[in-house]
């Protein structure tokens, strides 16, 4: 008889293999669960203590019920998420930079930030260096160039991740955020400016997925390493 390899709690099936078959477990994506919803999910996972647990699009107030059942577990406010090393994650030599155009695109890069974190990966940050000053990018270039992956997160018109994409070899991760005016169109401006780009190597996640495009360049990350 085949083993199971998830844990069926009725509301949800928790897929407890995903550490084993993709070196990072399932990722609890908290948006429209219930608290009792997400506490029984986030236990059946932390039972694994040697690896991470990770819970995206998480309240504060969420967060404070989580932290009396779940020992060592964090939260970043400005990502919006809750978070809890494990013992046994294995260091990725391949360093992500993640960039950002403005201030505001921050919280979804600090969402990459984390996971990236949580899988090993070491990080560098140059935020607000978008192209309405372009030449504070420009004066990033020896940093852009060292990097083995780059995470461009950007919204309004979502031009920064061609422009870097041009200044470098390394593969660049894309991720439009939905901050800007109303023909933005809730960052759906940005998302097809990063499609279109005419800059090869670019990958494209989809608006505001600041986890989807930490978690690609992790896995890029380990295979340059």
């Amino acid at each position: 008889m085949t083993e199971k390899k998830y844990i069926d709690l009725g509301f949800a099936c928790v897929d407890t293999d995903r550490q084993a078959r993709r070196g990072f477990p399932e990722v609890i994506f908290c948006q429209s669960k219930t608290k009792d919803e997400i506490a029984h999910i986030a236990l059946t996972l932390a039972k694994d203590k040697n690896a991470p647990i990770l819970l995206t699009r998480l309240k504060a107030d969420c967060f404070r019920y989580l932290k009396k059942k779940i020992k060592g577990l964090e939260f970043n406010e400005k990502a919006g998420l809750a978070y809890r090393r494990g013992r046994a994650t294995n260091k990725i030599g391949a360093e992500v930079l993640i960039v950002t155009a403005g201030t505001s695109d921050i919280p979804v890069a600090e969402e990459a930030a984390v996971t990236l974190e949580l899988m090993g990966s070491a990080v560098k940050k140059l935020y607000d260096v978008g192209v309405a000053g372009v030449h504070r990018i420009l004066d990033k270039k020896d940093a852009l160039q060292k990097a083995s992956v780059i995470i461009v997160v950007a919204g309004m018109e979502g031009a920064l991740a061609s422009l870097v994409s041009g200044l470098v070899s390394c593969p660049v991760v894309a991720v439009p955020t939905s901050c800007g005016y109303g023909a933005s169109f809730d960052g759906l401006s940005a998302l097809l400016t990063m499609i279109n780009s005419c800059s090869p190597g670019i990958a494209v996640v989809n608006i505001d997925n600041g986890f989807g495009a930490g978690y690609f360049a992790g896995l890029v990350g380990r295979v340059k390493a």
